[in-house]
């Protein structure tokens, strides 16, 4: 009996970092899939925001800015979690396999999806930090790489738009019944978060870099 108390107390202390490690990492392609519908949820609003500062882009540029940089973080993120899932279903993972392939429609836009977010958001970061000098080369590419973007993942979220309170529910609903499996769910709120105080942290500290772009929008618009 004095053994068995003994021994206990150990085989407790040895799952312990393994039940921790599951906590954080656990949850395999339905953790996965939680993990993407919360990061697009939330990129739902500031790219709301963005749409707005581009009708009133001259007196919201500031704004244009500091969101768009917020919004890199978590975008890398989401691509993240889907190109996970891409790599594992073509691998031949049995989990994945399973789990199946996104419908066929959402299969043939990914491809436009990832390359017009790469140019958008690539090419804005660019003009931040070039200058207004790359107006004339940049911009263009820039506008019509968002509206190309815009297209394609507007059929990527109503795609995606019944299943996700469902699935939101499932990690964030006030009550147990909604999903009895919450496996991993630490390290998916934890990824979020970091994903977002990030962007919060990086738009931060690219804001010395708006007044240029501010001053040349004003007298842009004067000269217009």
């Amino acid at each position: 009996m004095a053994t068995d108390r003994q021994t206990q107390p150990a085989h407790a202390s040895a799952y312990a970092p393994a039940a921790r490690t599951k906590r954080l990492t656990g949850g395999g392609t339905t953790g996965n899939e939680r993990l993407t519908a919360a990061t697009g949820f939330v990129l739902i609003a500031p790219l709301a925001v963005i749409g707005v500062t581009i009708l009133r882009l001259q007196p919201l540029l500031s704004v244009h800015l500091f969101v768009g940089m917020l919004l890199i973080p978590p975008v890398l993120l989401k691509m993240t979690t889907t190109g996970y899932r891409f790599i594992r279903y073509y691998t031949n993972s049995a989990p994945y396999v399973r789990k199946g392939a996104p419908p066929a429609l959402l299969r043939m836009v990914a491809p436009m999806v990832l390359l017009s977010t790469l140019v958008v958001f690539g090419s804005g970061v660019a003009l931040l930090f070039v200058g207004p000098s790359s107006r004339d080369t940049l911009l263009p590419i820039h506008k019509v790489s968002f509206f190309v973007w815009l297209g394609f993942t507007g059929v990527h979220v109503l795609g995606h738009l019944i299943e996700l309170p469902e699935l939101l529910r499932a990690d964030y609903g006030g009550s147990a019944q909604w999903s009895g499996d919450v496996t991993g769910r630490s390290g998916r709120v934890l990824a979020l978060s970091a994903a977002l105080v990030t962007g919060v942290v990086l738009a931060i500290l690219v804001i010395p870099e708006f007044p240029a772009w501010v001053h040349a929008s004003s007298l842009f618009h004067e000269k217009g």
